[in-house]
């Protein structure tokens, strides 16, 4: 069984999405249909850049998605549909329209507006956010613990063993990753990100970003979608929003949410959008399954030919 995993901000780069484009018209169509609905060329962004634009939070978000579902439309006019899907966190977003549970244009829309709150709700310089490497779940968390010192820094992005992202204010997240060396951690290295995600900072912009959630016209997905804030399949609209609300200020649990996948009977991950940055975290949480990305006319080249081998052995 095949599942499609849809990646989150930090896998974009100048480019994505043009060699597709060029190539196939229905991702130039997807491409297009995304500039139409914001009004802007989010395309000439996504090919041209400059990186600095590309990468504010509320440019990222749109522009991510918009290649994402562009690569999900190709794939399905070339015969491959999934049975489960899930997202990395702004990626639950793109699953989520590829199973038909909210519109292309307000998933745009929306995901706009969380890359503005999720910037405004901690102001620039003031939080930080670190991977830590080689140390468990537990141990993080008693780093984060022994740090905060009244402040906030909490696990973030639980994304494979070993590798394990910590969010806060920047001064207890810097407590921490000492900490973290301390009690064994192989490295920590910090992030260059716009903003602490995925901790308590995050609150005032899950606040703004609820009512418009829950405000849309949604539907009930074709397909399950794995929830970051609980690694569960998510069947209705109602539980879906319910997740996206929660998982702006909640932890992302990649980890558990491959291994969820791979209890389902899920042998091939497909990564849907730009990077390989999830195939990787795949082969490190469970390494008998096979990975394949797609973002551009190669990717799609070597994923039929793997599906072919497949389908002949």
């Amino acid at each position: 069984m095949i599942a499609f995993m849809f990646p989150g901000q930090g896998s974009q780069y100048v480019g994505m999405g043009k060699a597709l484009a060029q190539t196939f018209s229905i991702c130039r169509e997807t491409l297009e249909q995304a500039d139409a609905a914001l009004g802007e060329p989010l395309s000439k962004l996504c090919f041209e850049g400059p990186a600095e634009t590309l990468t504010l939070t509320e440019n990222t978000q749109p522009a991510v998605l918009a290649v994402s579902v562009a690569v999900y439309r190709l794939l399905v006019s070339r015969g491959l549909r999934p049975a489960l899907a899930a997202g990395h966190s702004l990626g639950e977003y793109s699953a989520h329209v590829a199973a038909g549970t909210i519109s292309f244009a307000d998933a745009l829309h929306t995901v706009r507006g969380r890359g503005r709150y999720m910037q405004e709700a901690v102001g620039v310089g003031e939080g930080a956010m670190a991977a830590v490497l080689g140390l468990s779940v537990e141990i993080v968390d008693q780093a984060c613990e022994e740090a905060a010192k009244g402040e906030v820094v909490s696990t973030a992005n639980l994304n494979a063993p070993g590798q394990v992202v910590i969010a806060g204010t920047r001064e207890a997240v810097s407590r921490a990753s000492t900490r973290a060396k301390d009690l064994g951690a192989k490295r920590v290295v910090s992030l260059n990100v716009s903003a602490p995600f995925h901790c308590a900072l995050m609150e005032p912009a899950q606040a703004r970003l609820e009512p418009e959630l829950r405000s849309l016209v949604v539907s009930d997905p074709d397909i399950p979608i794995i929830a970051n804030v609980d690694a569960k399949p998510k069947r209705d609209a109602f539980s879906a929003i319910e997740a996206l609300v929660k998982q702006v200020s909640a932890p992302v649990q990649w980890e558990a949410v491959v291994r969820y996948l791979f209890s389902s009977g899920i042998r091939m991950f497909v990564e849907v959008g730009p990077g390989t940055v999830l195939s990787g975290l795949v082969k490190k949480t469970e390494r008998q399954a096979q990975v394949a990305s797609v973002d551009d006319p190669d990717g799609l080249a070597k994923l039929e030919a793997l599906l072919a081998k497949g389908s002949s052995n």
